[in-house]
């Protein structure tokens, strides 16, 4: 990795949500602009056309919403950056015309405020703030145990906003479209706070959570671009293309009947392994060598008789990624506790306050070069030790079989692009231009609303009630996105 020239810097403030409605409309008129371009590479490659199924049930939630008989929360899969492009035609395209089209009245403009990360401005500029902002997004600190700015402005808006709240309960982009990460609580908290709102005021708004499935696929064959981004990768690691290795030329792979599709396909079945396989060797020994306390060799005795291939790899996989947040864990003095997305965003929270300093802002502008100095030195460190954070962040919806079961062109390219991002990481780019293999489908799936009003008596119990009222939201709102993530598309 290359050498992290991340300074300290002030306790990044609180961005205001302004909603405004000539910015919404200029971002609607752009979006077909936006589907189809990306700003990095500036490509012609995006997403053709986008498909919505059930667009009629959000319709007559904003109604009801309209009217003042509901309030909700739009918790919507997050498996890519285009994620928000696919929310915006859903509430300005899709719902409007299934409004129409079902003679339900809506007023516009439908819309919604959203949760971001506040370190989103960070990376993209400070124009992404005040576009937000204009677009009624409220930022979050989500490495912060509580940003209580962020939630009680969301919490606010939620019951009295002009617009429902969009909410990704993952927290992050995993990379799957049809593979959920584990979700975090803030939505359905969010939800019951909402409820218990209403119930002190006196007012009889139900409270929904909409499950929202988000799906790519490409509607043509990508399969030599996958292979030119897996030549790539062999190349960039020092891996002897499969081919070679095995020395095969054009003519033998025809003369042994390997232009067959199926065998085709299993040969690059085996070079995902292989790659996969050598990028874990690599990690490994770099882990072993650095971070010994972290990762021991693996001996034989290790190895279960009947474990297959892919669960070997799993296993090597998730050992790693607990090296790598042990390796940031004891830089920052925190508990190996709780799930491991509860660890990346403890691990998060203690490498902000290390690199945005809240307790400096009043007086950083006049801190004398060597406090700034040593100010610099702890934001390094704290960056260079949330690079293990984000490596396990990125493959925490990785499983053995999600390949092995299912090897479409969509999920080769996943597979594939992930393994790009840590390459690219590994090389010191932080912001990785992923490589755009082809046009895309996107569909959109409305999920069955979830009451959390029904729920809100057994809620209001007491504490421990309460608690096991959030986790059963949350595990039915998961529920709804792995069904939806797992439905055949058409």
């Amino acid at each position: 990795m290359s050498r992290s020239k991340h300074c300290a810097s002030p306790g990044l403030p609180f961005i205001p949500q302004q909603f405004s409605q000539p910015v919404l409309w200029m971002m609607q008129f752009a979006l077909p602009v936006l589907f189809r371009l990306r700003l990095k590479p500036w490509l012609p490659v995006g997403i053709s056309r986008v498909k919505v199924v059930n667009a009629e049930r959000l319709a007559l939630l904003y109604h009801k919403f309209q009217l003042g008989q509901v309030r909700f929360i739009l918790a919507f899969r997050h498996p890519e950056v285009d994620d928000p492009f696919s929310m915006l035609y859903l509430l300005s395209k899709a719902v409007p015309q299934a409004a129409r089209q079902h003679h339900i009245k809506l007023r516009s403009p439908v819309h919604s405020h959203f949760v971001y990360d506040r370190g989103m401005t960070i990376w993209a500029g400070d124009w992404l703030g005040w576009l937000f902002s204009r677009l009624g997004g409220i930022p979050i600190h989500r490495g912060k145990r509580l940003d209580r700015t962020g939630i009680r402005v969301a919490r606010e808006l939620l019951l009295n906003g002009q617009f429902p709240l969009a909410i990704a309960p993952e927290g992050a982009t995993n990379g799957h479209s049809e593979a959920v990460s584990p979700l975090e609580p803030g939505v359905a908290q969010l939800g019951f706070w909402c409820a218990e709102d209403l119930h002190k005021k006196g007012r009889a708004e139900q409270v929904y959570i909409v499950p929202i499935g988000i799906r790519y696929r490409y509607p043509r064959p990508i399969w030599s671009q996958i292979d030119r981004l897996l030549s790539r990768l062999e190349q960039e690691t020092g891996l002897l293309p499969l081919a070679q290795a095995k020395g095969l030329t054009n003519e033998s792979l025809t003369n042994e009947g390997l232009t067959n599709e199926s065998l085709i396909k299993d040969l690059r079945y085996q070079r995902v392994l292989r790659l996969a396989d050598h990028l874990l060797s690599e990690m490994e020994g770099f882990y072993r060598r650095f971070y010994p306390q972290f990762l021991k060799p693996e001996l034989d005795s290790d190895r279960k008789p009947d474990e297959s291939g892919n669960q070997r790899l799993m296993g090597r996989l998730n050992a790693l990624l607990e090296a790598a947040l042990g390796a940031a864990e004891v830089h920052f003095q925190l508990d190996a506790e709780g799930t491991i997305i509860d660890r990346c965003r403890r691990l998060e929270e203690a490498g902000w306050n290390a690199m945005y300093r809240e307790d400096l802002s009043a007086t950083f502008e006049a801190l004398p070069p060597f406090q700034r100095g040593l100010a610099n030195w702890g934001a390094e460190e704290a960056e260079i030790r949330l690079r293990h954070m984000r490596l396990v962040e990125s493959f925490v919806a990785v499983t053995a079989d999600y390949l092995q079961t299912q090897p479409t062109a969509e999920r080769f390219a996943e597979t594939a692009l992930l393994m790009f991002d840590l390459v690219a990481r590994i090389k010191g780019d932080d912001m990785p231009a992923r490589p755009r293999l082809g046009w895309r489908h996107s569909h959109i799936t409305v999920g069955e609303p979830i009451c959390v009003s029904d729920r809100h008596a057994v809620y209001q119990q007491n504490h421990t009630a309460a608690k096991q009222a959030v986790a059963e939201l949350t595990q039915d709102l998961q529920i709804a996105l792995n069904r939806m993530a797992a439905q055949e598309l058409s």
